[in-house]
């Protein structure tokens, strides 16, 4: 039995993941690394807490002595890294714990992982060939798209970060390509689009839609509502990750998107129509509560990826459609905030 390394595994996507893949799985040992942040909880995962192939361990990947503790404790063969801070808003206000996170803890466990598994530059230790380091990052390293549908992020366009979570991304995402490089490391990146569906944070745009219009308070929109990003049911997410984990080209990146290009207004409007029908308020319509606010600084206009890569090489695509998947989301949050608001 393998024994692999899940960063972040308590977080929306890493809680997603591990749930599917040990299901997925026999062969498999999960170690979950995660510090439990505000945007991590236990309770994501008390489906598999029981599981005689997962064990959690509360800790910062940026702690070189406890993830080299845990590298030779468990014989760690592989790294999945969803450990990140993620929130653009949180990343202006307060930019250095994105540094801290993403950039070094990303530094830190490629360091170890290379200590361990690799005997010199581009010369793996016999037992540990194959080990491999899975790298979660973003489309927002790549910066803004115009407003022409044909343009799209390949994963040959330049990084052009706009945030200090973007930019703390791409800084990780060039240390994965220099270990890679230098040092022959295993290892392959995954940029996925914006990622939506059960277990997410409440401060996310589609949690925070739900949240107010259920709690009857104004649903705030930045600027005109018109800022594009393509969206992905987070369990389609996960089967690219496996996938791109397995089966991936070493050193290669490869962009997973949804193909579901949407304004946040339509969003919003969409959400309040399918709770107008769920959940439906007295003579009024959930639209009533869109509240337009002063926009983000240095908002980006469009993300949108394209997924032909990965959909070629290995034959993944997304099994939901925004207009599918938003309809299950909305029903798991109906359940989470229906009894915090006592309905």
């Amino acid at each position: 039995m393998k024994t692999i390394l899940i960063t972040g595994g308590a977080g929306f996507i890493g809680s997603n993941f591990i749930p599917y893949f040990l299901k997925k799985y026999s062969k498999y040992r999960v170690i979950n690394l995660d510090l439990l942040t505000y945007a991590g909880s236990l309770e994501n995962l008390k489906e598999v807490e029981s599981n005689p192939n997962y064990e959690f361990v509360l800790g910062n990947i940026d702690n070189r002595e406890l993830v080299e503790y845990l590298f030779f404790k468990y014989d760690i063969r592989g790294v999945i890294n969803f450990a990140a801070e993620s929130h653009v808003d949180n990343s202006i206000k307060a930019p250095k714990v994105f540094i801290e996170t993403n950039i070094d803890g990303t530094f830190t466990l490629l360091d170890v992982a290379k200590n361990y598994w690799i005997e010199r530059p581009h010369r793996y230790k016999d037992e540990y060939m194959g080990c491999r380091f899975h790298h979660i990052s973003t489309d927002e390293v790549y910066g803004t798209l115009g407003s022409n549908r044909d343009e799209l992020f390949e994963e040959t366009t330049p990084y052009s970060p706009n945030s200090p979570y973007s930019a703390s991304k791409a800084s990780s995402d060039m240390l994965v390509r220099s270990y890679q490089e230098t040092y022959g490391l295993n290892t392959v990146i995954t940029n996925c689009s914006n990622n939506y569906g059960k277990k997410q944070h409440d401060e996310k745009l589609i949690p925070t839609i739900i949240r107010k219009a259920l709690a009857n308070e104004p649903i705030p929109i930045y600027g005109d509502g018109e800022n594009i990003r393509d969206w992905i049911y987070v369990l389609d997410h996960c089967r690219g990750v496996d996938l791109a984990y397995h089966k991936g080209r070493e050193s290669h990146s490869y962009n997973i998107g949804g193909r579901n290009e949407r304004t946040n207004i339509y969003i919003a409007e969409k959400i309040c129509d399918i709770l107008d029908t769920l959940k439906p308020k007295k003579d009024t319509s959930y639209r009533e509560l869109i509240t337009f606010v002063e926009d983000r600084a240095g908002h980006d206009r469009r993300y949108a990826i394209d997924a032909t890569k990965i959909e070629r090489e290995l034959g993944w695509r997304a099994k939901e459609s925004f207009e599918s998947g938003i309809v299950k989301t909305i029903e798991w949050y109906l359940v989470k905030y229906g009894d915090k608001n006592g309905n």
